[in-house]
């Protein structure tokens, strides 16, 4: 923000509107709603009081200018460190991209991009979107943006997003290199309406057997995830597999309404239990789902959180899907966003989930130690837990049971019934340059469309069974990465190299078929390519026995539950 500067004896009256906004919703909320009392009221009122009279001496009388709106944010910032991880404040920048990611489209250019060493590099093109029309691809840099430079070490995505979307019809002009030419391009594009997915793919495995990936869940989640389920069920589906790992949750209610798709009548889903009674909530399933019978499997990793482990610990909990991969997040900290006056938004936590079972979500946390709670995830690389069943250690005193009987533990996030162990042996820093900067893609955008004649000729189901990616073609990949001053390691290279293999195959997929699929948003090809690759998903299909035998209603023996119990 710019710095304010005194215009008048009072300058603090017009320059708090944050803090004003602020004192009013938090007043209201925690004095009314939570603390009750005439005694708490005083105790804000005499902080605020407090506060306001040390911001007005600093902006009449401190020595220096200063930006009395920075100071605010400051404060409220580190004010909410004392708190719960999940309590933030975003400013207006800040809430604005938070609730784009959550909106089912948004005015803008059409790329996917990476940032790799201060550069973004174009990974992907909306098909038929402003960039693909105006000719930009695969593997370009992007340096500007209407003469604003987008490099350097301040780049991140709201720089980014801040220059490229705009309003639908206006035109923003691009500057961009495009590998082995000299000179930069400069492109026009012109803004238009971008839809976006948070089903990433919806197919079927074999003639029984369906599989839905959902990324987040957004306002668009239900009526996608409805529409693949039923075009799966008239395809054969008898058995579900939802992949919802990396999914870092999103709107509650849609997640809710999955669930209800796939769980009898009045069962519950969550509940969610706060100070007092006000913000306390129980869910119910409500409607006839679409898939009620049937073998349900869920897979979830490290990275599945919030509304997407409500989703697994309903499921679980009332014994219709077996949960395999590895323990979730353990994010069971519900927020309430306040919009203030300014834009700006406090998320402020007011309750907690549990599964139908009673285990709360959330796992442990300090209040003000957000940087030991940052931790958590090395802590399990530590103990071992991302690679061994054998590592996971159960709490006795937060023992639970299912809807049928099986054995259940609490302590943060939905632990699997089956464990697959996380494989990081094909990840090698050569690997990660050669994503970073994009090389994979821009090969395969490139092979596609030497290539496209030949390829078109053939139908996905003759390319997945019958194309291989040469070692000519591995050759290229490997020229193409020392052009752009990444060094080649011959170990770390047959480390990756079923991988690159992989993506490779994966990508020019993705560029001859799902650039031409009528399934919007979906990239079917590609996760049927990567599938291959995929240890959690090969080692689930073998697992479906057990999962069947849950949709009958049978006990199975999974990792938290024996029969010796």
């Amino acid at each position: 923000m710019k710095d304010h500067h005194p215009i008048n004896n009072h300058p603090y009256i017009i320059k708090l509107p944050i803090l004003i906004a602020l004192a009013l919703v938090c007043g209201m909320l925690i004095g009314a709603n939570f603390f009750g009392g005439q005694a708490r009221m005083s105790n804000i009122s005499r902080g605020i009081n407090k506060f306001r009279e040390i911001l007005s001496l600093v902006e009449t009388s401190y020595v220096d200018s200063v930006s009395t709106d920075s100071l605010v944010e400051y404060s409220i910032k580190k004010m909410l460190e004392k708190l719960d991880p999940h309590t933030n404040y975003f400013g207006p920048d800040e809430a604005s991209l938070a609730h784009t990611q959550l909106e089912s489209g948004f005015d803008g250019i059409g790329i996917e991009y990476s940032i790799f060493n201060d550069t973004v590099y174009i990974a992907n093109t909306v098909l038929r979107g402003p960039s693909d029309i105006a000719g930009i691809r695969c593997g370009d840099k992007l340096v500007a943006a209407d003469g604003a430079p987008l490099v350097g070490p301040h780049l991140n995505s709201s720089v980014i997003f801040s220059k490229l979307r705009g309003k639908k019809g206006t035109d923003v002009k691009l500057t961009i290199i495009r590998r082995n030419e000299n000179a930069p391009r400069q492109i026009v594009v012109t803004r238009d309406r971008i839809p976006t997915y948070s089903i990433s793919a919806g197919y079927m495995i074999d003639q029984q057997t369906g599989y839905i990936k959902i990324d987040r869940f957004t306002e668009s989640t239900y009526q996608e995830f409805r529409t693949t389920l039923l075009n799966l069920k008239t395809q054969g589906a008898k058995r579900l597999l939802l992949d919802l790992r990396g999914n870092p949750g999103g709107y509650k209610d849609r997640a809710e309404k999955v669930v209800d798709e796939l769980l009898g009548e009045d069962k519950m889903i969550v509940y969610t239990d706060g100070k007092g009674s006000q913000y306390d909530s129980q869910t119910m399933t409500k409607f006839d789902g679409v898939f009620e019978k049937g073998a349900v499997m869920v897979l979830v990793d490290e990275n599945s959180a919030s509304a997407a482990e409500i989703v697994a610990g309903a499921l679980q909990d009332n014994d219709r899907a077996l949960i395999v991969g590895r323990r979730s997040f353990g994010k069971g900290l519900v927020q309430m966003p306040v919009s203030l006056a300014d834009g700006s938004e406090l998320r402020l936590t007011i309750s907690r989930y549990y599964t139908p079972s009673g285990r709360s979500i959330q796992k442990p946390y300090q209040l003000g130690r957000e940087d030991e709670y940052e931790k958590d995830y090395e802590k399990r690389i530590k103990s071992g837990e991302l690679y061994s069943s054998d590592s996971i250690k159960f709490n006795e005193k937060l023992k639970y049971r299912t809807l049928g009987g099986r054995v259940v533990y609490g302590g943060g996030g939905i632990t699997p019934d089956v464990f697959v162990a996380r494989d990081t042996l094909y990840f090698t820093k050569y690997l990660s340059d050669l994503i970073g900067k994009n090389i994979i893609r821009e090969y395969a955008f490139l092979y596609a469309s030497q290539h496209q004649q030949e390829l078109e000729r053939m139908s996905f189901k003759e390319f997945l069974r019958a194309f291989a990616v040469s070692n000519d073609m591995l050759d290229d990949v490997k020229q193409l990465a020392t052009r752009s001053q990444i060094t080649y390691h011959e170990k770390e290279f047959f480390r990756s190299v079923n991988y690159i293999r992989a993506q490779l195959k994966a990508n020019i997929a993705r560029n001859i078929w799902t650039r031409k699929s009528v399934n919007a948003g979906l990239n079917n090809e590609y996760y049927q390519v990567m599938s291959v690759v995929d240890d959690t998903y090969q080692k689930a299909l073998h697992h479906f026995d057990k999962a069947e035998k849950l949709a009958k209603g049978e006990l199975v023996e999974t990792l938290s539950h024996s029969f010796k119990h």
